[in-house]
């Protein structure tokens, strides 16, 4: 693979040297924090850059020494057995680095919204929404994050037809992305009399959250409408007409707030909005890149297939990666859902890494 050329890791060493000079003076708290985020985002990549360095070096002592006509017979050995320990080591400060430099989605710090809908498979697509809404809340508790629901359609069975939360904390939408798209479930419904396996499916999307800076909604593009919340009952429908509906008249998109005070469905309903609206963006831009692109392979449309959850087997499979867990439960409490996420993550930063070095040659 292409080596990162030596005048970009100096000038991202001048630049960390520059902030940190820049950082020790006194600053405006408005620069100071916007400073602040580009060294803590510089600094791990600095530290393996002189990481890097450093292994370099050793590794060109070595070879002085191992092309030394004067050195002993057994320093050359020790010196040989050295330089393939380093070269090892090498390579992998050498990955690590091109995959801090690969480009940054500037989405990924930010907070989500999850929208989980059932699909084909009627009531048992409900239930089996309701198993991924309780598995990425178990897993969000796990990594500390904040689940908030916005919004939610019960089936008849305790089910959801539709369920929207705001979930909140560092890095949400970098590890909840690769979720988005259709989950298919294979298992015996507890309606089956038969005992026969049934396939129902549902969707999820996850919206990086967005701010008001990121969004801007005029108040002449908004309707909004307060009503009395529906659905089956139980304990997320609201009796008073304190729900929201708020319709975004350029684009028709229409959402829905039903769990809080009036004041609380606003700002949440406005908070799924602006999200929604910021994502459509982001396509629209990602659109506009891929049709640039030559020889583009897939898409990443919501309407593939991402995932199957097989219960008489206890396995869950990603298609996008072809990878197969045999432990259904644990990725369904939430805990093992990492090792599907990691997975994905590395398998895209393989994938831009193959990219840059392409471009790099090109």
């Amino acid at each position: 693979m292409t080596a990162v050329p030596q005048e970009r890791l100096d000038r991202l060493v001048q630049r960390w040297e520059e902030l940190q000079a820049e950082l020790s003076h006194s600053v405006s708290p408005a620069s100071y924090a916007q400073l602040s985020k580009e060294f803590a985002d510089l600094n791990p990549v600095v530290e393996s850059i002189r990481a890097l360095r450093r292994l370099e070096g050793e590794r060109r002592d070595a070879m002085h020494l191992l092309n030394d006509p004067a050195a002993e017979a057994d320093l050359k050995e020790l010196a040989r057995e050295e330089l393939e320990t380093i070269d090892v080591r090498l390579a992998q400060a050498q990955q690590e680095l091109r995959v801090q430099l690969l480009p940054k989605d500037a989405a990924d710090e930010k907070s989500a919204i999850l929208e989980v809908r059932a699909g084909t498979g009627g009531s048992e697509a409900a239930l089996f929404a309701a198993d991924l809404f309780r598995m990425y809340s178990r897993y969000a508790e796990r990594r500390g994050w904040k689940t908030e629901i916005i919004s939610v359609s019960e089936s008849d069975l305790g089910g959801y037809k539709e369920i929207v939360a705001a979930i909140s904390g560092k890095g949400v939408f970098a590890r909840l992305k690769y979720e988005s798209g259709v989950h298919r479930v294979q298992r015996i419904p507890v309606t089956e009399a038969g005992g026969r396996i049934h396939t129902s499916a549902a969707t999820v999307a996850v919206l990086p959250e967005a701010e008001d800076i990121d969004v801007d909604i005029k108040a002449e593009e908004i309707r909004i409408d307060t009503m009395r919340a529906g659905g089956a009952g139980g304990q997320h429908v609201n009796k008073t007409d304190s729900a929201v509906r708020i319709t975004h008249i350029p684009t028709g998109i229409v959402v829905v707030s039903a769990e809080k005070s009036q004041h609380q469905n606003r700002r949440l309903a406005m908070q799924v909005l602006r999200s929604r609206l910021f994502e459509m963006e982001r396509d629209r831009a990602a659109n506009v890149r891929a049709a640039q692109r030559r020889n583009q392979v897939g898409s990443g449309d919501r309407s593939q297939r991402v995932r199957t959850y097989n219960f008489p087997q206890g396995r869950v499979t990603d298609h996008r990666i072809g990878l197969t867990l045999h432990k259904l439960d644990e990725v369904l409490e939430g805990a093992a859902l990492d090792e599907l996420i990691d997975a994905l993550v590395a398998n895209n930063q393989a994938a831009d890494l193959a990219a840059m070095s392409e471009n790099a040659k090109s």
